[in-house]
């Protein structure tokens, strides 16, 4: 029988020569949708992948060690409301930190101006973010929005483009995206059209925890081990918070878990987890055969077109 390898061997071993690879393409394409857009920005949630293009972000555009200089554009964050409280409070402190300009779009805004409406007050408002962010594009007049986005995360975005095409309506239409040959883009707009720009649409979740380590980015708390309530429902670690109440009959159990992803309370799920560390998160994640979204968005589990159908109504 094999002997077991351990984590602190397995690391070196890896070949981290793409993270060199990938960091290059991500900070090019930055610069290219800066230099392209007249309004661009770049969607700041707190969460890993947003960290890391954030990240790349000062690289491309900041001097190292300098915090005079500010980055082409700001950041913009649609909250539902619903976000994880640490996670706010996160976003807050490195914009702060960073001297950075955030635009925040808030859901509930949208609920007061009745162009969005819940069919019931405990309906998950993550399907809605896309209404609120088409007001904040209108509103700021943006021409280019920059996202975290990866084609490994499902497969709806697996059809994605490095730019992706948006309507006058916010929508994404598979048969109007561009050709990219040659790492060449096409960005021409009409007058009411923009731009998604995914800098690191090529990257695997593998890659962003391995450059999370390498680069020693800050995440919020809830990406590593810690306890926290929960009920398992329909084979998803459910966290108990004021909108995600345990039912009737749910027994609540306190387990150490980890977030692979923070999105709205209602929708996001944690998986049972001891990883206190990045290294340690790849060390699982060399594991996984699901991907984040699969392993813990509720949403994303009731269709497999469900994500689908989101983006062609705008969303992210």
């Amino acid at each position: 029988m094999n002997a077991p390898t351990t984590l602190d061997h397995l690391l070196p071993e890896l070949d981290l020569a793409q993270l060199d690879a990938l960091e290059e393409e991500a900070i090019f394409i930055l610069r290219e949708t800066a230099a392209a857009f007249e309004r661009p920005a770049l969607l700041f949630s707190g969460g890993k992948d947003s960290c890391v293009v954030l990240h790349l972000a000062q690289k491309a555009f900041k001097l190292a060690g300098s915090k005079k200089t500010r980055l082409p554009f700001p950041l913009l964050h649609v909250d539902t409301g619903h976000n994880f409280p640490e996670v706010i409070e996160f976003r807050d402190r490195i914009v702060a930190e960073l001297g950075e300009q955030l635009i925040v779009a808030h859901l509930e805004d949208s609920m007061a101006r009745g162009t969005v409406r819940l069919a019931s007050p405990e309906e998950s408002r993550n399907g809605h973010q896309s209404v609120t962010l088409m007001e904040a594009v209108d509103e700021h007049r943006f021409d280019v929005l920059i996202g975290g986005a990866r084609r490994d995360e499902e497969k709806a975005r697996a059809k994605e483009r490095i730019l992706s095409h948006r309507d006058s309506f916010g929508q994404w239409q598979p048969k109007n995206q561009r050709p990219e040959l040659w790492t060449l883009f096409n960005t021409r707009l009409k007058p009411g059209e923009h731009m998604r720009s995914f800098p690191i649409s090529n990257w695997t979740e593998l890659d962003v925890w391995l450059y999370i380590q390498r680069e020693r980015i800050e995440l919020p708390n809830l990406y590593y081990t810690h306890r926290r309530d929960v009920v398992r429902r329909r084979g998803l670690l459910v966290p108990v918070t004021a909108v995600t109440p345990p039912a009737p009959r749910e027994t609540v159990e306190q387990v150490a878990v980890r977030f692979r992803t923070v999105g709205d309370m209602t929708c996001t799920c944690p998986v049972e987890s001891l990883a206190a560390s990045a290294a340690e998160v790849v060390g699982e994640t060399l594991t996984v055969t699901v991907s984040e979204r699969g392993a813990t968005r509720m949403d994303d589990r009731t269709s497999e077109a469900s994500m689908e159908r989101r983006k062609k109504e705008g969303y992210f």
